[in-house]
């Protein structure tokens, strides 16, 4: 196993965080500092800031119906409650598969697994995400075949496949999950998003759960 995976599964950090982790030389394998790609054997003893790693022998999985106006973070910013406020004290060592915005509801996985929060994020897994969105106007024909073929942003070109159109409300349909894509997509044809609600999130749904609520997956 690459030592990123480990320091992953077994913290529950991103790959991208442990290598961040490890280039900083915050990593020991066995008496030896860690190195960036390097394979990781049963009999090797991990190290994460001199604390001893050990790969859990079970992970949990939740979904969680985010309210309006929580963070997704466990960092306070200003005087908004972050989501760990309101989730039982256990869950705060559980790592959110992908984020919502401040002003974005839904769902949430959140997860200890870090090869699992890596297959539902990475964008080669293609893990399809569906969104009510509500527009301050009512979107222009020209406008949703601009938005399907790829509106240019400053990251790249953004593709939405959009259904079930019904005045200022559409569902959102897409595979990416860039900063906020779906509100500058709009907003670079010149609407605003007054409404975000994500419904769907690969295989998972939120079943019934009302806003503040979760479930094990």
């Amino acid at each position: 196993m690459r030592l990123n995976r480990y320091i992953a599964s077994a913290t529950g950090l991103s790959r991208r965080a442990a290598d961040d982790a490890i280039t900083a030389g915050r990593v020991r394998v066995s008496n030896f500092r860690g190195e960036l790609g390097q394979e990781v054997s049963d009999t090797d003893q991990v190290f994460l800031d001199d604390i001893l790693l050990k790969l859990p022998e079970s992970y949990t999985y939740i979904i969680y119906n985010k309210p309006i106006g929580l963070i997704v973070s466990r960092k306070h910013q200003g005087q908004a409650d972050t989501i760990y406020d309101h989730l039982p004290p256990e869950f705060e060592r559980l790592r959110s598969v992908g984020r919502l915005d401040r002003d974005s509801s839904g769902l949430l996985v959140l997860t200890d697994d870090g090869d699992y929060a890596h297959r539902q994020t990475h964008p080669k897994y293609m893990k399809t995400k569906r969104y009510e969105v509500r527009l301050d106007q009512p979107l222009k024909a020209a406008d949703i075949k601009h938005l399907e073929a790829g509106v240019t942003l400053d990251d790249g070109a953004s593709r939405l496949t959009l259904s079930n159109m019904r005045g200022t409300d559409v569902v959102v349909t897409m595979s990416e999950g860039r900063n906020r894509q779906i509100r500058r997509s709009f907003e670079a044809l010149g609407y605003r998003v007054v409404g975000l609600h994500r419904t769907n999130f690969g295989e998972h749904d939120l079943d019934g759960l009302k806003p503040g609520e979760w479930r094990h997956a």
